[in-house]
């Protein structure tokens, strides 16, 4: 029962879409990906990647892209420094002389969002691609489904993989299961030309990371290539605070008002970060899946990435799972072994599911600990037993 002559059609084009489209290309299997996005210019929010030997840079290694990818990632961009609350630096990375490895377990190279993504569309073949394509719905049509975008066209697919994202369209119609309220809410923000409007955090973050630990609070700042800086704030609310706080996220006035309360016992020097008007603000509240979740396998339908696992930042695992579960679907979609598609897809998501559910937990813990009331100390110790 081969999809040698069918037609896949991935919804989402993240990390986890296109590396199975470039590995099923590589078998030569008809791919299309379907991406909301208006073209491949839009500007890609977000913290760096940091991709990891036994999960994205294996996938990386499977698709052929690996010294592809060595010519883009930046070296410093994985140097950490360890803050308390008030900027004053516990563990520095840059004091680590020992030259970056590029191979084995510490080797966790990082890049932006923007170039991996310009990395992986120049590995596809020329009209892989459908862009301004933002998915409406599914509907059953012989043994496949016609998709509907709002664009208004309408396509037939044989399989269709849900790639997209943790707010994924496409997952209700594989599963019901909701996701579980974490008990932390994230406030994004990108800061740009952040040497000029955020010289003295510029200064600290030195092109890698800050993790800055406080008060069952926490600060992260990642430098990206373009000049700008990226941050996420972490603090506990309540499952309905982003509409329940009364503030207008499009308003920086309003976002500065409340960080200067919610953050009062934290020191001024993290005041830079809202301080521009060079900037971009978004409330992300943290969801994970049940640990112990399962569904029904389709023959037609399956999913990747964050659409079928979404959890917290706090483990840097999202972007890992989601290419390795790329890999993982590619290998049984494209094996001599199974007696139907069913079969392929239903060992895919088993495997997935229980892998998911152990990172999960992984993550959740690593959650718990950064914003504990020991939490810069538990991170030291981690830190110091790494090196």
């Amino acid at each position: 029962m081969s999809l040698k002559n069918k037609k896949i059609a991935i919804i989402g084009g993240g990390p986890g879409g296109l590396t199975l489209a470039r590995l099923l290309q590589m078998k030569g299997y008809q791919v299309k990906v379907y991406e909301r996005d208006k073209d491949q210019n839009v500007r890609q929010q977000g913290a760096t990647l940091d991709l990891h030997e036994e999960s994205g840079l294996k996938a990386l290694h499977a698709a052929s892209l690996l010294s592809e990818f060595k010519k883009h990632y930046r070296p410093d961009a994985d140097k950490l420094r360890l803050t308390d609350h008030n900027a004053v630096v516990y563990f520095d990375d840059h004091m680590n002389e020992t030259p970056a490895v590029e191979s084995g377990i510490s080797f966790r190279p990082e890049i932006d969002r923007g170039p991996f993504r310009d990395l992986l569309i120049a590995s596809l073949e020329g009209d892989t691609l459908v862009w301004n394509s933002k998915f409406v719905s599914l509907q059953t049509k012989e043994n496949g489904w016609d998709i509907y975008f709002d664009n208004g066209s309408i396509v037939y697919a044989d399989l269709v993989i849900a790639a997209d994202g943790a707010n994924s369209k496409l997952r209700k119609y594989l599963t019901h299961i909701a996701p579980v309220y974490s008990g932390l809410t994230i406030v994004e923000g990108t800061i740009y030309n952040a040497a000029t409007n955020v010289p003295e955090l510029w200064k600290l973050v030195k092109g890698g990371k800050v993790f800055a630990l406080g008060l069952e609070k926490s600060i992260i700042l990642s430098a990206k290539g373009d000049g700008s800086l990226s941050f996420y704030t972490g603090t506990k609310e309540t499952k309905d605070w982003v509409k329940t706080s009364g503030i207008n996220f499009e308003n920086k006035r309003e976002i500065y008002d409340w960080f200067k309360e919610r953050f009062a016992d934290w020191g001024y020097e993290w005041h830079e970060l809202f301080e521009s008007d060079e900037s971009y603000f978004v409330p992300r509240p943290q969801y994970h899946f049940p640990l112990d979740q399962q569904w029904e396998s389709l023959p037609n339908l399956t999913i990747l990435g964050d659409a079928a696992h979404r959890m917290p930042p706090y483990a840097g695992e999202g972007v890992n799972m989601a290419m390795l579960d790329a890999f993982e679907l590619a290998e049984q979609l494209t094996a001599n072994d199974f007696s139907n598609i069913k079969t392929a897809i239903s060992n895919y998501e088993k495997t997935m599911c229980q892998r998911a559910a152990k990172i999960t937990e992984v993550t959740l813990q690593s959650m718990e600990n950064m914003h504990s009331k020991e939490a810069l100390k538990l991170l030291l110790d981690t830190f110091r037993h790494i090196h």
